[in-house]
């Protein structure tokens, strides 16, 4: 529902933009554009991640897609805040006829659409990192509209057209904020690291203390993609202890006090030599 109520909303606002000849209405349709890629990228690796694997070989599942698609929402944010400054200092100091009336309307229609969005993204969001991208590009397009609305009405009052790109280079610094934001969290996830919050002394310190464990090693922590975060850990057990339940106890720790339901642990006696041996 929302790719299509964006998809739409793109169409009218592009054509206006080119009759209005407002560089703040261009600058929001560019943006609209790559929300419209954005969303449609979103739907299909949603998809994709929930496609059982026919090869074999994918043995983390395809979980990954929506993590490269909030990539793409982000090359995209970025593409089009370089585009409208480029064209903004273009106009600095130029003679460029703005249509107010057309800016007025067309913004308020899109500040309607793009609430409307926000409300069906909202809930999904703090579940995935491709409906949050998804939905920080809607974000950005609903501050963009209120720009628009404003330029529009500035331009009215003044009869100065300057407002419209400033405007737009508002909505284009805006835009770029957003993008850097989500491309760490981007980054984060395909870099491996720790999940955000989630220390990982304070994992080990946790894991050795369960009963039963004298010493944890080779510890790795990482977030597959929203809501799925990983670890594998080598423990080493005391003396006669009972291995299966220290598996149990580790895996339930994990699980309830980090959020880590996929966990590999290797759990190893006191006497096991031979891990030193891993040079990485």
């Amino acid at each position: 529902m929302s790719f299509a109520l964006v998809g739409s909303y793109f169409v009218i606002e592009l054509a206006y933009g080119l009759l209005s000849g407002s560089l703040a209405l261009l600058s929001d349709a560019g943006h609209m554009a790559a929300d419209v890629v954005a969303l449609g990228a979103a739907l299909i690796a949603t998809r994709l991640a929930t496609r059982p694997d026919t090869t074999g070989r994918r043995t983390y599942g395809s979980y990954r897609a929506e993590v490269f698609a909030s990539l793409l929402s982000v090359l995209l944010m970025l593409g089009v805040s370089v585009y409208v400054v480029i064209e903004a200092i273009g106009r600095i100091g130029g003679d460029a006829e703005v249509a107010s009336g057309p800016m007025l309307v067309v913004g308020g229609i899109g500040l309607a659409v793009n609430v409307a969005a926000l409300l069906l993204l909202r809930s999904g969001a703090s579940e995935s990192l491709n409906v949050k991208g998804a939905y920080l590009e809607v974000v950005a397009d609903t501050a963009g509209s209120v720009g628009v609305i404003a330029a529009g009405w500035l331009v009215a009052a003044t009869g100065q057209p300057i407002w419209d790109t400033l405007v737009a280079l508002a909505i284009g610094a805006f835009v770029a904020v957003r993008a850097v934001a989500l491309g760490r969290e981007v980054l984060a996830v395909l870099g491996q690291y720790a999940p955000s919050g989630m220390d990982p002394a304070t994992v080990a310190d946790d894991l050795a203390s369960v009963d039963g464990v004298k010493d944890v090693h080779d510890l790795h922590l990482w977030t597959l993609t929203s809501g799925m975060n990983v670890a594998t850990a080598h423990l080493v057990t005391t003396d006669r202890t009972d291995g299966h339940a220290v598996l149990d106890r580790a895996r339930d720790l994990l699980r309830d006090r980090h959020g880590v339901a996929h966990a590999t642990l290797q759990v190893e006696p006191a006497e096991h030599t031979g891990c030193d041996r891993v040079g990485w």
